[in-house]
């Protein structure tokens, strides 16, 4: 989670834009997905890039995102309320079958942070939601009425990659079984901070906390792992993925599936078999890793963690 001060207009600044696009619209009459719309920042530029047989199909579960989307007058465009790993179904739907590319920008938005109702952030005290989709799920406030110390350890150590997990996750059902339930960010912030043994410079000691119940509650890494191998079915030969991750976790998920997908051969050496039987690699990287410039941290340090990995479908 990027925890640069935050912005109290709600602003959203769209990290890696004119990157991302460069390498996804590579045909100005093809079909896209934007499987994240956010505020709409790479959508737009998206639609600047096509011409009139173009289409863009952008996906967002996000309910305040979504109606940013429906403000978007364009007859090549359609937003749908969706969760992306459903990108199969919605373009089902509309009688897809192919794509030429599908944008990835995982993580959280600025709006969604900087939005004290959302409960997303311990910089405001508001109720502990944090999900994206507020029609449907457990907020995490609930999730903490009921959940047992040795899950919420493993949520914190495997989602947040905190160190102190154990500590930190006894103290806090301890709180809860003592007043009854944690409900707003800055109870569950203090519970953090007031347990955390050595602190890190630069960095909220609720930080790991909050990204790994954010995580956890509304399943991005399972989202993922979902996502992928359909996008990788709807792509066209020649067809563009690209996909920008806020944190190493997010970004393990998506090099290791492009890697398996080029390095398709596992089979054991000297193995007997012709090589035009050996398994052909679906996807190859076109460029290496992209992260954004000093300018734009600069400009945006919300940005500094972002990394971008792009990958083309083969003809296999």
């Amino acid at each position: 989670m990027n925890q640069a001060q935050p912005n109290f207009n709600h602003e959203h600044i769209t990290v890696l834009l004119s990157e991302a696009v460069e390498h996804l619209v590579l045909k100005k009459n093809g079909v896209y997905v934007d499987c994240t719309f956010g505020r709409g920042g790479h959508s737009k530029l998206i639609l600047e890039k096509l011409n009139q047989e173009g289409r863009l199909i952008a996906i967002d579960r996000d309910k305040s995102a979504y109606e940013e989307g429906l403000k978007i007058k364009d007859t090549r465009f359609e937003i749908v309320h969706a969760h992306f790993s459903e990108i199969d179904e919605v373009l089902a739907a509309r009688g897809i079958s192919k794509v030429d590319g599908v944008l990835l920008d995982l993580g959280i938005s600025s709006p969604q942070i900087d939005q004290g109702d959302r409960g997303f952030s311990f910089r405001f005290d508001g109720y502990l939601d944090m999900r994206m989709d507020q029609t449907k799920g457990l907020t995490a406030a609930e999730l903490l009425k009921k959940i047992e110390q040795k899950e919420l350890e493993k949520i914190l150590k495997e989602y947040g990659e905190e160190k102190f997990a154990r500590r930190i996750s006894t103290a806090i059902i301890k709180e809860r079984d003592e007043v009854g339930s944690i409900e707003t960010t800055k109870q569950l912030a203090k519970i953090v901070a007031d347990h955390m043994p050595k602190k890190e410079i630069g960095q909220d000691p609720a930080t790991r906390t909050f990204q790994a119940l954010r995580i956890y509650v509304n399943r991005e890494l399972e989202e993922l792992k979902e996502a992928l191998p359909k996008i990788l079915e709807l792509l066209k030969t020649d067809g563009i993925m690209v996909v920008i991750s806020f944190h190493s976790l997010e970004d393990r998920i998506v090099k290791q599936f492009i890697n398996d997908e080029k390095n398709r051969d596992t089979l054991p050496p000297n193995f007997p078999i012709r090589n035009d039987e050996l398994p052909k690699p679906r996807l190859n990287i076109v460029t290496k890793p992209i992260r954004p410039s000093e300018a734009e941290v600069k400009r945006n340090p919300r940005a500094r963690s972002g990394i971008m990995r792009v990958a083309e479908r083969t003809a296999h």
